[in-house]
Formats: structure tokens, sequence, C-alpha cells
């Protein structure tokens, strides 16, 4: 993956002190198009249409904007656009992974450029200063932490296609999954009855993901009780919208009850994919932008779901007997 993407709550944070004011629609279209031109290759087009964003907004952009600007830039060898965006967030927006840049092949033909060392010695500039005030040993277990979360995961999907969602293997891989979510509860839930929800600033972005996984994947009664938590670490940006608006649908479907921005997806026994029950599905997108969420067709395609408003409406007395049934 050589696009970079920032933590959302933090880059809307970036966004908005950065602008003072909301963004243009535009703007966000011009992005996703950018985005997609990207993913087909067309690089000159893609990083036109990032431009012609920027463009729309004051010549002001996210800093995850600019950087996949610069990544279709360097891909259509335009090295001036490229290096004009990268030193524009390196030295504005203080962009510190420095780990991530310097492996992206995306970049490859700005690295004999006699640009790209300055360039670079600015991003571990801001990545050294970053760190200065992280608590490095939380820093350290969280990211562990983090690490075993996902990497358990991920496996869930290679064993699933080899032998099937019922099988032997993915129910004995599931078990060492909820041993290893229990081991993973306690070392944070005494860190948050301690700490309180710690921010990115002191255990940087990864730390603070793994703050909501660890929450987003316990039982009901623990969710409850930090759910509050949580919603007041996102009032002063300490964790991201679009983390908590996870949580509140989990919490929902926990309770037998409608979610709010649609996060929550199923399965049916065949393997097909489904979005749970949401209140009022016609202001869907509303209350995801709210969040920082992408619109529900784009998520639901990730899922190979294809969504249909009118449709989903008409299936969901359905779907609501479906969740019912995983209730019981």
């Amino acid at each position: 993956m050589t696009h970079f993407l920032v933590t959302l709550g933090c880059c809307l944070a970036l966004l908005i002190n950065a602008f003072g004011q909301s963004v243009p629609p535009e703007y966000s279209v011009l992005v996703k198009k950018a985005d997609s031109l990207y993913t087909l290759k067309d690089y000159k087009k893609s990083a036109g249409l990032y431009s012609s964003a920027f463009k729309s907004n004051a010549w002001k952009g996210f800093p995850n904007d600019r950087y996949n600007a610069a990544c279709s830039w360097a891909m259509a060898n335009n090295l001036d656009s490229a290096f004009f965006n990268l030193e524009r967030i390196a030295y504005r927006s203080h962009y510190s992974n420095y780990d991530h840049i310097i492996y992206d092949n995306d970049l490859q033909g700005l690295r004999l450029d006699k640009r790209w060392q300055p360039l670079i010695e600015k991003i571990k500039e801001n990545k050294k200063e970053e760190e200065a005030h992280f608590n490095k040993p939380l820093v350290a277990m969280l990211d562990s932490v983090y690490d075993g979360d996902q990497l358990l995961r991920l496996q869930s999907r290679t064993l699933e296609a080899k032998y099937g969602r019922n099988s032997k293997e993915m129910s004995d891989l599931w078990t060492t999954i909820r041993y290893k979510d229990s081991i993973n509860l306690i070392k944070v839930k005494a860190i948050l009855d301690k700490e309180g929800w710690l921010g990115a600033d002191v255990v940087g972005n990864k730390g603070a993901s793994t703050l909501f996984l660890v929450i987003q994947h316990a039982d009901l009664k623990t969710q409850l009780n930090y759910l509050p938590i949580m919603r007041e670490a996102t009032k002063n940006g300490k964790a991201a919208p679009s983390s908590l608006a996870l949580l509140e649908d989990r919490v929902l479907m926990g309770q037998g009850q409608k979610q709010i921005y649609g996060s929550q997806i199923g399965q049916t026994d065949k393997g097909e994919y489904y979005v749970f029950p949401i209140i009022d599905p016609d202001d869907i997108d509303q209350r995801r932008a709210t969040m920082g969420l992408g619109n529900i067709a784009d998520y639901a395609k990730k899922w190979n779901i294809v969504w249909n408003l009118e449709n989903y409406k008409k299936q969901l007395p359905n779907l609501e007997k479906e969740m019912e049934k995983i209730r019981h």
C-alpha cells in the first residue's frame, strides 16, 4: 500500500486548524476521483484532480491527500510537483511518518534527486519532535498488542478461504483470538483506569488506535463502561470520531438495537455479507460524514455489498430477524 492514510481524527483536527472553515463539497468529490484514477494507474490525471481539489479549497488540503498527490505526481514522473506536495506537508503540517516514506515504492524516482535527503531529514526531525513526549514503555506495549490483535484476525481470512468459516481450524483460531483478547483487555483496562484515555500525543497514532480496538473487541459490559470515556476523549481530540462511531454501533448492536452509522457488517450462512439494520437509513451518509466516515456505498463495496437504499429498506424486516437470531 503506497498511499498513506493518517488517523482520521488527527487529520481532521489538522485540517480544521489549518483551514478555519468548512471544506467545500467538491473537494472530497475530486479527491475520491483522484484516488480511483490512481488505482487505475492513470497517475497524471489522478495528480491533476488532486490539484483541482486543493484549488477548490483555496489551495489547502488534508496532509494525507497532499501525500497521495505526491505519489501520483512521482509516478507520472513530475518530480517538481511531487516534491512541492511533500515539502508542504513536511514543513507546514509536520508530517512525521519517516518509516513509511523511506520504503514507499511510489517515491522511488525521487530518491536520487538532491531535494530528497533534506526532505527526509526534516521528516526525521518532525518524528523526533513528535515522539519527544511519548510514553515510550506504553507505546511499545500498545504497539505489541496492536500487532498481535491484527495478525490473528488477518490469519482468519486465510483460514476461512482454505477451510471454510465453520471448520475446526477456524474454531481453534477464534478460541486463540478470544484468549488473546482477554489478555489484551487486562493490559488496556489497567492503562485506562490509571491514565484515562490517552491520545496520539502520548502513545502515538498506533497506540491510540490500540485502545479503541481492544475495547471494541471486548464484551458489552466493558464497552458500556468505557463508551462515555471515549466520547469525552473524542471531544478532547484524544480519540478519532470515526472510531467512536464504530464503538457506538457495536454497543447498540450488542443491545439488540439498530446501528447509527452502518459500520457493523453481518454474514449469512452462505458467506454473503450484509449491513446490519440501520436507524433512518435515508440520512446515513449525513451521519457518517459528521464522524469523518465515507459514504455507505463505498464502505459496503469493501464487503462486496452493492448498496441500494430502496432495496435495503425493503430488506430491513428480514435483517432485523437475522439480528434477533444472532442475539439468541
